[in-house]
């Protein structure tokens, strides 16, 4: 084992290894060395000087302590007692994992067995219970985002944390902010909502409460500025790297953009937060004591746990300090049998590097968010393994010991088939009706439904582990961010058992090169339904050449020879998409032979049954683009790195807040459907603006200090108390905080250990410290949430059916650097025909603010605010000016 006890990682001068590349590995058209295409840099100077190639992160040091401000009081005071009485070893057991494949979770910490205390229960995913059986496939994040619906976004959090309490998990690793998606090719977008920060935001909060209603903690990740898979990790096969990727992001940006959500789940009481793989302004985010320490831990005032990514952590001292709580899987690397923490933590605090005021702060977060959610009260026995669908096996699966009962084959689904079903509808946008084409009766004379995307698997739902293909209807992305699918209802399924239970003909071709039969059965239709996709997901797997991220903004599979096949035959074509994020569809738009166009998104076990619903009228869409679908790919204004620009790659976010619907608004851009665009089966009108100023005291910045840290016990300082214990049966490749050796220095058996080393000024100390301006409770200051405005609109359902309405909120903030409108509410109204809804909206002290980097604090600037109501981010028939 080894200890870095005085100094943090050090990066060495980058250094330029390609100058002449002028393309990125086969994508042409993304602009290298940067990620952002010329003509989309931001007009701020702020954002320029703040985005800079190699560039270095601000240090901020102590980490603060948690002091249970907010509704976290009751938790702390528990934490505080119950960490009062542990000892070191103990404390170190809390905060370090047992290694990959240690336990039956995909992380696990250590148990105090003392007290009665187990082992907490890490474990995937941000759609439901990853690596298990007997549990639901959710839609993914992108789908609730689509539903625009709070209501949806809580029942969904709600419905995947009970699953994941009865399986005994304690913290369910999701929701997702980051990525927030600042690129559309981006791997993982899927897994989070919406490139918009307020939508996101939103729903995310939502998501936390409901995932913490059902009693299981809640680790929004990945903090911050994980915007792609190429290069997170370093090194990368067939790349020369020697760090992961640095996202250079300026003051402005971070607040305004990336931060922003992330605030919204602090304020909504998540319990923990996941730290990324890469670098922030060239320092790696898991020991970045300016986003951890400064922006999570002080401003918004976060007092749950940072848990690092799955090997994520680069130091055992310097991550301390900097603001990690929990280090997971335990091991340095996969299955080494090394730890920056364990025993290395345990001689940290010995030797008085990490002081204990540090330590007892990390174990005090974590068991403070084991309270806040009720752990105490809902906590079931682990009753599944993470490395094996068997009945028995080993409790220690990488030891290969410990042979027993390891799945219990429980079953938590409840009626939760009902809910994804509605979730898969109710995300489900309509893009193009011409004519009124749909709904469809069922009982058209002769349907067909093409392409590999209506139908099965040949393999089964589950036959590509971690969803690691592209074969049969897509309903979710790969990666990490999966589970297993108890079924799998298909398109192709759901569509024949409509069409014969009215006694009429359906037929299917789900092979995209069976070019002759397609035509043929494609002339005898009087409906054709196309499906296709386009996949994405974590960067460890590669499918079809795409290393996580996407090549291009494409549909797979010859999905476009299929679509021209189709329609060049049946005048009368449906186009559904189930893709991770935007596709381009320009052509098929405007083909006059596709009457209709869906998106679908990614949307679980019931895809068929879901879009079913709507193509036949038993559900009227309602859900709205949570993006932009642009003409080309260079409308965007940014695009990922897939060719490394230095030895450690650096990504410039030069674009600042300008991306997806800002980046096409700012140059004039007209996408082919815009954010917050859909259809309905009738149509709305919109009238009746009114808004009422309301009489809120004036912003006052937080001013004072905190406490002094809290010592919680006392530990022995005689190295011989940490030994193994005489008799202790030790399991191969398992972590532990026990000492080998009573010398410090030949326990942590680190070469450097003694020499004059670095330890940043402050970080060791434990006394009062100043309170941020903008801080001062979870979420940041209380008084930017004050309600300054409150919006009322009139919606009337002009058609002659039942429909839901998504009216938009959009703010102009004037400014000569702002977008020219940004999302900042919205809701989702169900109006009967003929009928009239309100439509009510806060606007807070935070959604007129911009950050002012001089006073680190938000400020409302003297340009003139303009208020915009309408159904997406280019139709706002209602406006007014904020006075």
């Amino acid at each position: 084992m080894w200890l870095l006890p005085f100094k943090p990682t050090v990066l060495a001068a980058a250094v330029l290894i390609i100058g002449t590349v002028s393309s990125q590995d086969g994508n042409n058209s993304a602009p290298f060395p940067a990620s952002t295409y010329p003509n989309a840099t931001s007009p701020n100077p702020v954002t320029i000087a703040g985005a800079v190639t190699n560039q270095s992160s601000p240090f901020s040091f102590p980490s603060p302590w948690g002091s249970g401000t907010g509704d976290w009081a009751d938790a702390y005071v528990k934490a505080r007692t119950f960490v009062s009485q542990l000892t070191l070893l103990e404390k170190v057991n809390l905060t370090t994992g047992v290694g990959w494949e240690g336990e039956r979770c995909v992380g696990q910490n250590g148990a105090i067995p003392r007290l009665g205390f187990r082992s907490l229960c890490m474990q995937d995913s941000p759609l439901g219970v990853r690596d298990t059986d007997y549990n639901s496939a959710f839609p993914a994040g992108v789908n609730a985002a689509a539903t625009f619906s709070r209501g949806l976004a809580y029942a969904r959090g709600q419905a995947m944390g009970a699953e994941h309490r009865l399986k005994g998990v304690d913290v369910q690793l999701g929701p997702v902010a980051g990525p927030l998606g600042r690129a559309p090719e981006g791997g993982r977008n899927w897994e989070g909502f919406s490139p918009d920060p307020v939508l996101t935001g939103i729903q995310i909060a939502e998501t936390v409460k409901g995932i913490q209603s059902s009693g299981v903690i809640a680790c929004t990740k990945h903090y911050i500025g994980n915007e792609q898979e190429h290069f997170r990790q370093a090194p990368q096969t067939g790349y020369d790297i020697t760090d992961s990727i640095s996202s250079n992001i300026d003051d402005v940006t971070m607040h305004e953009l990336y931060l922003w959500p992330f605030a919204d789940a602090v304020r909504a009481g998540t319990g923990s937060i996941m730290c990324s793989y890469q670098q922030v302004n060239n320092s790696y985010a898991c020991q970045n004591s300016h986003t951890l320490n400064y922006l999570l831990k002080n401003e918004l005032g976060f007092q749950g746990f940072v848990m690092s990514d799955w090997a994520a952590q680069h130091s055992g001292v310097i991550s301390a300090l900097s603001g990690l709580d929990m280090t997971m899987p335990g091991d340095a690397t996969f299955d080494s049998a090394t730890s920056y923490w364990g025993a290395n933590l345990t001689v940290s605090v010995l030797n008085g590097t990490v002081p204990q005021w540090r330590l007892d702060d990390a174990a005090t977060r974590i068991v403070a968010a084991w309270y806040y959610v009720g752990r105490d009260n809902t906590s079931a026995p682990i009753n599944f393994d993470s490395w094996s669908l068997d009945t028995y096996g080993y409790d220690h699966p990488l030891a290969m010991e410990d042979y027993t009962l390891i799945n219990e084959h429980v079953d938590v689904r409840a009626d939760h088939g009902t809910l994804i079903r509605q979730l898969g509808s109710a995300s489900t946008v309509l893009l193009k009706n011409v004519n009124n084409a749909l709904p469809l009766t069922g009982k058209e004379k002769f349907t067909a439904v093409f392409g590999d995307d209506a139908g099965d698997n040949s393999n089964g739902p589950n036959g590509c582990s971690d969803r690691n293909c592209d074969n049969g209807t897509l309903a979710m992305g790969w990666g990490s961010g999966t589970a297993n699918f108890p079924y799998l209802v298909t398109p192709e399924t759901a569509i024949q058992n409509e069409v014969l239970a009215n006694n009429g003909i359906f037929q299917s071709i789900t092979d995209n090169f069976a070019y002759a039969q397609i035509a043929s059965l494609a002339s005898q239709a009087s409906v054709a339904i196309v499906f296709a996709n386009s996949d994405s997901g974590e960067g460890y797997i590669t499918v079809d050449g795409n290393v996580g991220d996407r090549n291009n903004l494409t549909l797979w599979g010859g999905a476009d020879e299929l679509i021209q096949n189709v329609t060049s035959m049946c005048n009368n074509t449906i186009l559904v998409m189930h893709t991770v994020g935007p596709v381009l569809v320009g052509n098929y738009s405007s083909n006059p032979n596709i009457t209709a166009i869906l998106w679908a998104g990614i949307p679980g076990q019931e895809s068929g049954n879901s879009i079913a619903d709507v193509l036949y009228g038993r559900v009227n869409p309602g859900a709205r683009l949570p993006f932009t679908m642009a003409d080309a790919r260079e409308d965007y204004g940014v695009d990922l790195l897939y060719v490394p620009n230095q030895l450690v790659p650096q990504q410039d976010y030069t674009e600042g807040v300008f991306i997806d619907y800002r980046a096409l608004d700012r140059a004039n851009i007209e996408p082919v459907y815009e954010f917050g665009y859909g259809l309905s089966y009738t149509t709305f009108s919109y009238s009746n603006l009114q808004i009422t100023k309301k009489n809120v005291s004036t912003y006052t910045p937080t001013i004072g200090t905190t406490s002094t840290a809290p010592t919680l016990g006392s530990i022995s300082n005689y190295s011989a108390d940490y030994l193994f214990p005489n008799g202790f049966t030790k399991v191969p490749l398992y972590i532990y905080p026990y000492l080998n050796f009573t010398d410090l220095k030949q326990s942590a058996n680190d070469p450097s250990y003694g020499l004059p080393g670095y330890v940043p000024a402050g970080s060791q100390d434990g006394s009062p410290q100043p309170l941020l301006p903008a801080g001062g409770a979870p979420g940041g200051n209380p008084q930017l949430y004050d309600v300054l405005y409150q919006v009322r609109a009139t919606i009337t359902n002009t058609g002659s059916v039942a429909g839901d309405e998504v009216p938009q909120l959009y703010i102009s903030l004037g400014g000569p650097y702002d977008p020219k409108t940004v999302l900042r509410n919205y809701d989702r109204l169900s109006i009967q025909p003929g009928m009239t809804a309100t439509f009510e909206a806060d606007i807070t002290r935070r959604d007129i603010s911009n950050w002012d980097t001089i006073a680190q604090n938000w400020a409302i600037s003297n340009y003139t605010k303009t208020v915009y109501i309408g159904s997406s981010s280019r139709k706002l028939p209602l406006s007014a000016t904020l006075v």
